[in-house]
């Protein structure tokens, strides 16, 4: 076990394309919901010495400074390697010097900050504040107490432009941060947006969009190392890659999942039943094909691919004795180059159209 995902569900206010599990912020609720985060943790942590903690949401920075050290004084428990990384999602109106301190002084050494875009018109779409100075402050100090930092970048918004796009590239560039994950806005179901049927981009603006990024953050020096994924040398998430890397990992909180032993769970998205300790809803024992099949769709998203003979070594079957990779490579869908098979580059954004061939 490497691993740990902590769910928070409370949002000050609720942005209008999300569809995780999330619930107005109430003083009372959460206290009541971290005494079972805890309870379940000192049920199902085997004390284990773990490379990452990622600490999700919902917006667990809307926790006030009491219930965010009740939350720490849960972590602290945590057997920590000594590289670990240990990542908390922060919205831009709540940082600030206290909240800051009180992460690092937790252990905490990463922060996963929800910029979307800097767009007026768009952040209101979102139903979020942003606002460029107000960015520009925070990040600025965040790297006081942060040199590990990643923020989320939304596009593909209906009538958004190249140019429009290139503004919150150009934010990027002048913040200088370590980390960037892309998101195209994707209209789901129960959402603000899906109610509201807000239109969505063609899939060609789409797909030139993404490629736009693509070269625009390489020409700035970033690595492409996983499809939504770059990052500065030395600075790729390493929690997000345990997960691409198809390996065990412990999901606590209202809704998380977790993998352990081959079992893939769900916990309740109840809040009920889980202050009432009732915190698993759905179990799964993965056969061993199954989980070879989650072995190429995790790792093909690595822009490097999957290694043959980790594979080989995994599973003691030759990958080409399991699947059809010959005829994929022949479609020019993927390459192999020595060890490794991948997705090339300009087939990247039909990824999802490419791994569905793993699923037996």
């Amino acid at each position: 076990m490497q691993s740990v995902y902590i769910h928070i569900p409370f949002c000050s206010t609720i942005c209008s394309y999300c569809d995780f599990c999330k619930m107005f912020y109430n003083e009372k609720l959460v206290d009541k919901y971290l005494d079972a985060l805890n309870k379940e943790i000192e049920l199902n942590y085997k004390k284990e010495k773990l490379k990452t903690v990622y600490i999700g949401g919902g917006t667990p920075s809307s926790l006030n400074k009491n219930q965010l050290t009740k939350l720490f004084n849960i972590t602290n428990r945590f057997i920590l390697d000594n590289d670990y990384e240990f990542t908390i999602e922060a919205n831009i109106s709540d940082i600030n010097e206290d909240f800051l301190k009180l992460c690092s002084n937790n252990k905490v050494n990463r922060l996963s900050i929800g910029i979307e875009t800097i767009n007026k018109e768009f952040y209101k779409l979102l139903n979020r504040y942003n606002d460029i100075n107000d960015i520009k402050e925070k990040i600025k100090l965040s790297k006081k107490y942060f040199n590990n930092i990643n923020v989320d970048l939304m596009y593909g918004f209906y009538g958004e432009t190249i140019e429009q796009l290139d503004n919150d590239l150009n934010l990027i560039k002048e913040l200088d941060i370590n980390h960037v994950s892309i998101y195209s806005l994707i209209i789901e179901e129960n959402t603000v947006l899906y109610i509201n049927k807000q239109k969505s981009i063609s899939d060609e603006l789409e797909s030139s969009m993404y490629y736009h990024i693509i070269d625009y953050l390489a020409s700035i020096g970033y690595n492409h190392y996983e499809i939504s994924n770059f990052s500065k040398e030395g600075f790729e998430s390493i929690h997000n890659l345990n997960y691409w890397n198809n390996n065990n990992y412990y999901g606590f909180g209202l809704g998380a999942s977790g993998y352990i032993d081959n079992t893939r769970y769900t916990n309740t998205k109840s809040i009920n039943k889980y202050l009432q300790f009732d915190f698993v809803s759905q179990k799964e024992v993965l056969d061993n094909k199954t989980i070879m099949e989650e072995e190429l769709i995790c790792g093909l998203r690595k822009i490097k691919g999957i290694s043959k003979s980790k594979f080989k070594k995994k599973f003691n079957k030759d990958i080409r004795d399991v699947f059809d990779i010959d005829k994929l490579i022949n479609d020019e869908l993927l390459v192999e180059n020595n060890d490794y098979i991948y997705i090339p580059k300009d087939k990247l954004y039909i990824s999802n159209s490419i791994l569905i061939n793993f699923i037996m």
